[in-house]
């Protein structure tokens, strides 16, 4: 047993005292606070979301294994996991267990980028000298210090940059603690497809395999600038982290000047009220980011792409008088007379 954390894993690196930017991402955030506060739901598949019209804000690794996942509409999550206990959000006790688990994260370091209510960026570089530690062993008594006092669990990625540090907190969860050194960043990420980049979404995957690029291998073994010259700033930025570069710096004052939900459709949806629906779902997934965060908005921008509308995308922007956070002033504010005119056009245009 490792005493520093009272974990079985056995863990061992020859850069692990090096490493100094961690990624720390709750596991099945929102389900795990629910389980925390109800011991009865634990062990059974449980998803935390609305009723049928709504969508799915996470469910717990029970629903997971039948297929039940974040993002998901919920009569599609009941669909594939009818057993699954329903809780409705309650972002307010969300919102307050994150500031629990923020002011932990700040006994390790003030350099800490939150990235959402369940997920931050930590930089560690000096801390050794402060906790007479590594910074590994660092993040190991500060997971065992959040299981303890906050009551769920997280995992960690440990690492020389954010893109390797996030990649490696999704790869042994859930309480897993990952490592991706120097010298097998770029061996490691060889034979990973593309769709692992962050950033790199379903439409910019959709053109990469087009041309033929698919694995990260290829985007290790192109030209620079060539990729540049194709694809932009984009090209040049899948170059540099497909051999594991990412210069980015851990920013605390990183601030979010905005909240946004977007979908990729694998078929043209010409049915307007499909399209309302999801337009629905992620209103509500929007709204529980706001609630959660405390914060309100004025402007709301709705992005549609349809054959219409060729290569570009129709934007159509929103500013009402008073700030807003509920789903139902989200999706009306996009539901204006312009905005069903708009659908409807883009769905004459998909039949």
């Amino acid at each position: 047993m490792c005493p520093a954390c009272g974990g079985r894993r056995i863990l061992a690196h020859c850069e692990l005292d090096t490493l100094s930017i961690a990624h720390l991402d709750c596991d099945a955030f929102y389900a795990a606070v629910e389980e925390r506060d109800n011991p009865e739901l634990e062990g059974k598949p449980l998803i935390v979301g609305g009723g049928k019209r709504g969508v799915v804000l996470t469910a717990n690794y029970a629903a997971r294994k039948f297929g039940a996942k974040s993002a998901m509409p919920m009569f599609q999550a009941l669909k594939l996991c009818p057993q699954a206990i329903i809780v409705r959000p309650d972002m307010g006790k969300y919102a307050r267990v994150a500031r629990d688990i923020r002011a932990l994260l700040l006994t390790a370091t003030p350099q800490v980028e939150p990235l959402s209510l369940d997920e931050a960026y930590l930089d560690l570089s000096g801390t050794d000298r402060l906790h007479g530690m590594p910074p590994a062993k660092t993040m190991a008594r500060l997971v065992k210090r959040i299981e303890q006092s906050v009551g769920i669990t997280v995992s960690v990625g440990l690492s020389y940059n954010k893109f390797l540090a996030k990649l490696a907190s999704d790869l042994d969860k859930p309480r897993g603690f990952a490592v991706i050194g120097r010298g097998e960043a770029k061996s490691f990420l060889r034979d990973k497809p593309i769709g692992m980049i962050r950033g790199v979404g379903p439409v910019l995957q959709a053109r990469l395999i087009k041309d033929g690029i698919s694995s990260i291998a290829q985007l290790q073994d192109a030209d620079g600038r060539s990729l540049t010259a194709r694809y932009g700033e984009m090209g040049l930025w899948l170059h540099r982290v497909a051999s594991g570069e990412d210069h980015r710096l851990v920013n605390p004052d990183g601030e979010a000047k905005s909240l946004s939900a977007e979908t990729t459709f694998e078929q043209n949806v010409s049915n307007l009220a499909e399209l309302e629906r999801i337009l629905w779902a992620q209103a509500e997934r929007v709204s529980a980011r706001a609630k959660a965060a405390g914060i309100g908005a004025r402007t709301i921008t709705l992005k549609l792409k349809a054959p219409i509308f060729a290569s570009k995308r129709a934007v159509r922007r929103s500013t009402i008088p008073r700030s807003f956070r509920m789903s139902s002033s989200v999706s009306g504010a996009c539901s204006s007379r312009a905005e069903r005119s708009e659908l409807r056009t883009a769905c004459s245009a998909s039949d």
